[in-house]
């Protein structure tokens, strides 16, 4: 008699324990469990194991496209990664792949693959006010080259940098050279060189004759503001005292929409 209404209690305690929301819940989720495990059990797994095998084929060296439509015909799905500069590498080719060429995997696996950037490039920096040893080892810290160093007479600091042949910000090649213009400060001559800003170059090319002096380089730029052909900026600047038959560099406007070799001619 004791060991029934023992067994009586044990039962009720147990059906107490069941219906408490928290116990119903985790009994849920334990089924659910179950279920999923005998899912992969009985038809997951199976059909991983008999999908088939492919050997991944290489496509490093190749171009990006070329690479994609070779993955995809065997059946893989390529993923493209980070873009990486590489010079040894044409810009848009593949420098590497993940499974490697050889690797045996199974149909429709992803293959990453990472994109050659082409040749590293950097941005110019500013040089202006800098000394020539200063602007050198700037300009070799981040992989360019000191160009041609132009001494001009100018209102500025002797041997300080006023100018540099391509602006701050502009994107070049790793290796590229970078030109500047020295101040040798004033000029010595009896000339004063006349203001030519803001003319054309027909125009200053007559009044530099009339001066005796004559044009010395002329560096096109693109304007879409200016008409071609007009003055931007000039060295020696105005005012300075040049010598007979000196040469004046002249930074002149060209079309936004004409080539380059059309404006100069």
């Amino acid at each position: 008699m004791l060991l029934k209404k023992g067994c009586f209690n044990i039962f009720e305690t147990m059906k107490n324990i069941l219906q408490r929301p928290l116990v119903k819940k985790l009994l849920l989720y334990l089924f659910v469990l179950i279920i999923i495990a005998l899912l992969f059990d009985k038809l997951v797994f199976p059909w991983y194991v008999s999908s088939p095998e492919i050997t991944v084929p290489g496509v490093k060296g190749l171009m990006e496209e070329e690479a994609v439509k070779l993955l995809e015909d065997q059946n893989l799905e390529p993923v493209l990664g980070d873009t990486t500069y590489d010079i040894r590498y044409a810009k848009g080719s593949v420098i590497f792949q993940k499974p490697a060429a050889g690797e045996v995997v199974k149909e429709g696996r992803r293959v990453y693959l990472f994109i050659s950037g082409g040749e590293p490039v950097v941005f110019v920096p500013n040089l202006k006010g800098k000394s020539v040893r200063d602007a050198k080892l700037t300009l070799e810290r981040i992989g360019l080259k000191l160009g041609l160093i132009e001494e001009i007479p100018s209102s500025n600091p002797k041997n300080m940098i006023f100018d540099q042949e391509l602006a701050e910000g502009t994107k070049v090649k790793k290796g590229s050279s970078v030109g500047i213009y020295i101040s040798v400060g004033e000029g010595e001559g009896d000339i004063m060189v006349p203001d030519l800003v803001g003319r054309s170059l027909a125009e200053a090319e007559r009044i530099l004759a009339d001066s005796t002096l004559k044009v010395g380089k002329i560096n096109y730029q693109r304007s879409f503001s200016l008409l071609p052909n007009t003055i931007l900026d000039q060295y020696p600047s105005k005012g300075n005292k040049v010598n007979p038959g000196d040469a004046v560099d002249l930074f002149v406007t060209k079309s936004a929409e004409r080539g380059e070799k059309e404006v100069e001619e």
